[in-house]
C-alpha cells in the first residue's frame, strides 16, 4: 500500500512509518516539525519507499499519485506542547482533520484518525468504554487538546455518514517507548530523565491517580490492524493494566537504580484521577491486546534514554526551568529507595 501519515516525524508517526516500511508499504510523511524531529526519521529517509514532505496540514494537504491510506496523526500531544501551541492544536484538529479527510475522499483511501483517551476527560465510569461520552471541561486549560480531538472525531464520522469516506477512529491511551522526547513533559519520559539525572521525581497530587501505559510497539500493531480493517470505531487502544503514578515512579527508580527522592506538588486543573481502557472491542474486532508488560517496556525505554546522555542532560535544565512556570506550588520531598 501507499500510506500518507500526517505527523509522520513525531513519536508515534515515526514508529508507524517504520513498521509500514518494514512490511513493504510506501510511506509519505508530512510534518511541520513543530513537535516532530528529523532524528526520529533519520533511518527512514534512506529507505527508497519513504518520502518526506515539510508542510502544515492545517493550511493545505495534497499528494500526487495513488494513496491507499491517509493516517492523521498530526497534533501536539503532550501538555507542555499543546499549552505552548493552543491555536495550532485547535487548527490541526479542525482544519487539519478536514484537509486530511478531503484528501482521503479524493483518493478513495482509508482514513485513520488517531484520537485520544483525553476525550473521556476526568471519567465518571471505570474502565472507559467507547460508549462513554466523557466528562470534559470545554473551557479548561486542557480543552484545546480535548476538544480538538472530540471535534476531529465528530468531523470524521460526519464525512463517513454523509460522504462515504472509509473512516476508522482509534482512541489512544498513554503510550511510551524509545523515541520519546526527553523534554516532552509526559510522565514516563520526565520520570526517567529525572531519575537518570539524580533529580527529584515530581508527582502532582498524591500519586494515587492512575494511568494505563501501553508500550509503543503494541500500540503501532493496533494501528496497523485498524488500517487493514473496515472497522469504523471508535476503538480504544491501550493497556488495561492500570498503574498509579506513584507505582510508576517506584518502578522507574528500580529500573534505573536511582536514589532520587520523590516530590509531591499540587494537582493541575482537570487532571484525570483515573484512566483505564476497556479493550473488549479492540480484542473482538481487531484481535488486538498488548503483549509487553509495563516494567519490560520501561526497561527498554530507560535503555534508549541511557544511550542518549546529552539529550538527558540537556532536558534536566529545560524541565527544571519550565515545569512549574506560572504556578505557585509547595513541594514536599520524600526519599524512596531504589
Amino acid at each position: 500500500m501507499r500510506v500518507l501519515i500526517t505527523g509522520g516525524a513525531g513519536f508515534l508517526g515515526s514508529h508507524l512509518s517504520w513498521a509500514l516500511l518494514m512490511r513493504g508499504d510506501s510511506v509519505v510523511c508530512v510534518d511541520d516539525f513543530s513537535t516532530g524531529r528529523l532524528s526520529n526519521i533519520a533511518r527512514h529517509v534512506k529507505h527508497p519507499n519513504f518520502t518526506l514532505v515539510h508542510g502544515d496540514v492545517s493550511k493545505r494537504l495534497s499528494c500526487p499519485g495513488k494513496l491507499d491510506v491517509v493516517a492523521h496523526l498530526a497534533s501536539p500531544a503532550s501538555p507542555p506542547d499543546y499549552h505552548r501551541l493552543p491555536l495550532q492544536t485547535l487548527a490541526v484538529g479542525s482544519r487539519g482533520t478536514e484537509n486530511a479527510l478531503l484528501l482521503a475522499e479524493r483518493k478513495s483511501a482509508r482514513f485513520l484518525l488517531t484520537s485520544t483517551s483525553e476525550v473521556y476527560g476526568n471519567p465518571l465510569i471505570h474502565p472507559q468504554t467507547e460508549q462513554y461520552c466523557g466528562n470534559v471541561n470545554p473551557v479548561g486549560p486542557r480543552s484545546v487538546y480535548d476538544e480538538a480531538k472530540r471535534f476531529s472525531e465528530a468531523l470524521s464520522m460526519a464525512y463517513a455518514r454523509s460522504r462515504g469516506v472509509n473512516v476508522g477512529v482509534v482512541r489512544i491511551f498513554n503510550t511510551f517507548g524509545p523515541g520519546m522526547r526527553a523534554t516532552d513533559g509526559r510522565v514516563v519520559s520526565s520520570f526517567i530523565v529525572q531519575a537518570l539525572n539524580g533529580a527529584p521525581l515530581t508527582i502532582y497530587g498524591q500519586g494515587t491517580q492512575t494511568r494505563s501505559f501501553c508500550y509503543v510497539d503494541d500500540l503501532i500493531r493496533g494501528l496497523i490492524l485498524m488500517i487493514d480493517s473496515s472497522e469504523s470505531g471508535p476503538v480504544n487502544l491501550g493497556n488495561p493494566a492500570e498503574k498509579t503514578i506513584l507505582d510508576l515512579a517506584t518502578t522507574i527508580l528500580d529500573v534505573t537504580g536511582s536514589s532520587s527522592p520523590i516530590e509531591f506538588h499540587q494537582l493541575p486543573t482537570d487532571d484525570p484521577l483515573q484512566r483505564c481502557p476497556d479493550i473488549t472491542l479492540a480484542t473482538r474486532v481487531l484481535g488486538w491486546r498488548p503483549e509487553m508488560s509495563t516494567s519490560d517496556g520501561i526497561g527498554r525505554t530507560v535503555a534508549y534514554f541511557s544511550a542518549h546522555p546529552h539529550e538527558v542532560a540537556d532536558a534536566a535544565e529545560a524541565l527544571a526551568g519550565s515545569q512549574f512556570e506560572g504556578t505557585n506550588l509547595t513541594a514536599t520531598s520524600v526519599a524512596i529507595s531504589a
